[in-house]
């Protein structure tokens, strides 16, 4: 935004008098920061609303400083660097000198991060880490080219286009595999049978599922959300819903945020919505009136009955904090697990001229109590680390079922007891969730919303 014009400065441009002794490059990067320090200095704000001192406004020295460095550079450096090259690095590192989340973005991670907020990227359809120097399958998606030429979790990648990959960088590898729509990769898969076969896979665009669902013991919906996408919240309402149409009554609700990195900020906005119905969901105040934002919760819960546990560890961030301060504080969801990550900024992501994009933080949100999380994170209402040691303890007194001639249990007398559970070994902060929706049962909440025994 332009502010007051007042106390401008004006850059001559008769000041650089013999332009035709300056490289093309290195004018036309003067000329581009001539443009912009005359934008900044349009912007400076007014005396009354506490202007900065004038060490914050660029002058022609500064302008020259940095046309000297880029001379020296494209001139003296010991292997050629492309221009285009440099100024892409300077814009770089003036991002980066702001914070961590803010960055520039060529073309094609432009192009990454829009399919990333649509759910869905240009791939093969697998999830590939590396173990003892080798690629390993964890997970194909389906459906994707990987599912349709039968890769299964657990193969080996062995080569890719012909080149062996043992040995070499993850992030190397999953380049090679990442391509253009429409073009084709050959890799090179080992079965468990120590069977290999050669395939031609041609990349696609895939849909990444960011949500997965489980019924545990009969009653209790568990909903693992990997990242907040576009459709997130639609794809968890359309899973209600579902589950609703074939009769199943949700006693209870696991929302796993665990690992949770953020994403899409509305999603995480309107799955808070769908379990509140009035209040405060989230705040953002920025330097730009356009940032000063509040969203607000409308009548209409989706599971209003349904006692509710959100899990989080120090991988929930961002988006995932939003949810989970908005259900805390206004006590509709119990947070179970370890403090989060603590990223409390908003960015937005601008598409440039030349199909770059530029991603910034223009703000900072804000809890409904008024809360900010930035470097602090969420604080658990129930503090459980995420990787706990189960010791059992040998118990050699007897049960009934020791003893001889004991009656059988008679069918039926089990609800549930045939239904998928967790164990504390398996997952244990997902075992003390289900723990507390056990308990909930049993309670209640009365007018003056206290908890008594039914």
């Amino acid at each position: 935004m332009i502010g007051s014009t007042q106390g401008r400065q004006i850059i001559q441009v008769a000041e650089c008098n013999d332009i035709r002794k300056w490289p093309t490059a290195a004018c036309m990067v003067c000329v581009l920061l001539m443009m912009v320090a005359a934008a900044s200095l349009q912007a400076q704000p007014t005396a009354d609303s506490g202007a900065k001192t004038d060490t914050s406004k660029l002058t022609l020295e500064d302008l020259r400083n940095f046309t000297d460095v880029f001379n020296q550079v494209r001139r003296n450096y010991v292997e050629e660097v492309d221009d285009r090259a440099l100024l892409e690095a300077a814009i770089g590192g003036m991002l980066a000198d702001l914070d961590p989340h803010s960055s520039y973005l060529p073309s094609d991670e432009y192009e990454d991060l829009e399919n990333s907020s649509r759910g869905q990227y240009v791939g093969l359809g697998v999830d590939v880490a590396a173990e003892n120097g080798r690629i390993v399958v964890k997970r194909v998606i389906v459906p994707s080219p990987a599912d349709t030429a039968g890769i299964d979790p657990g193969d080996i990648i062995t080569a890719i286009d012909g080149n062996m990959v043992k040995g070499r960088l993850l992030t190397e590898a999953i380049d090679d595999l990442s391509g253009l729509p429409g073009s084709t990769v050959e890799i090179a898969v080992l079965d468990e049978n120590d069977d290999e076969r050669t395939l031609v896979l041609k990349r696609e665009l895939v849909k990444v599922p960011a949500m997965s669902y489980r019924l545990l013991e009969g009653r209790y919906g568990y909903f693992r959300l990997v990242y907040f996408h576009r459709d997130s919240a639609t794809d968890l309402k359309n899973t209600l819903d579902s589950i609703q149409a074939e009769g199943t009554q949700l006693r209870g609700i696991v929302l796993d945020l665990r690992d949770n990195p953020g994403g899409v900020l509305q999603p995480a906005v309107e799955i808070a919505n769908g379990f509140l119905d009035q209040g405060n969901i989230v705040s953002t105040r920025g330097r730009n009136a356009s940032m000063q934002m509040e969203f607000s919760a409308s009548p209409g819960q989706w599971l209003p009955d349904a006692p509710m546990v959100i899990l989080v560890d120090r991988g929930s961030a961002s988006a995932s904090e939003v949810l989970a301060g908005a259900l805390q504080d206004h006590k509709r969801a119990l947070i179970v697990g370890e403090p989060t990550f603590g990223k409390g900024s908003v960015q937005s992501v601008l598409q440039l001229r030349n199909g770059a994009g530029l991603k910034l933080t223009t703000a900072r949100y804000y809890t409904p109590s008024g809360r900010s999380i930035q470097a602090t994170g969420i604080q658990p209402d129930i503090l459980v680390a995420n990787e706990i040691r189960v010791v059992k303890r040998v118990d050699e007194r007897p049960r009934e079922a020791d003893l001889q001639r004991h009656l059988d249990q008679e069918p039926g007398d089990l609800p549930g007891s045939s239904s998928e559970s967790v164990s504390a070994e398996e997952d244990f902060p997902l075992f003390e969730a289900l723990n507390i929706l056990r308990a909930s049962e049993t309670l209640s909440v009365n007018e003056d919303g206290l908890r008594s025994m039914r």
